[in-house]
């Protein structure tokens, strides 16, 4: 091997992936959301009346972010009055399988 052959490459931080987890964890009311998702809450309305202190606003901007990384999809089902619902994409299985692992290794790392 030459002196000026590398063998690895500079490995950084995969950007979009550790703005979501930043994002979604510095939003305190994700965590609540995905709970609610999990036990058939899946209508904003019935989100803020099942958790005390969570606005509409706060959740509107919450639901954005999670459409926005693909974790969660909007419904919107053509009846009057309108009704709108929200599920877990496939992707967001996925992410919400590393957020567990988050905890998990938060909760060994207390002991």
């Amino acid at each position: 091997m030459k002196n000026n052959e590398l063998l690895f490459s500079r490995k950084s931080a995969p950007e979009r992936s550790a703005r979501m987890v930043e994002t979604i964890y510095g939003c305190k009311w994700s965590l609540t959301v995905y709970q609610l998702l999990a036990n058939g809450i899946n209508r904003p309305g019935e989100m803020v009346r099942n958790v005390e202190g969570l606005s509409t606003k706060v959740l509107n901007e919450c639901l954005r972010k999670n459409l926005e990384f693909g974790i969660l999809r909007r419904i919107e089902y053509p009846e009057v009055p309108p009704r709108v619902e929200y599920q877990v994409t496939e992707f967001g299985d996925k992410f919400l399988r590393i957020l567990e692992q988050l905890e998990e290794l938060q909760q060994e790392l207390a002991q």
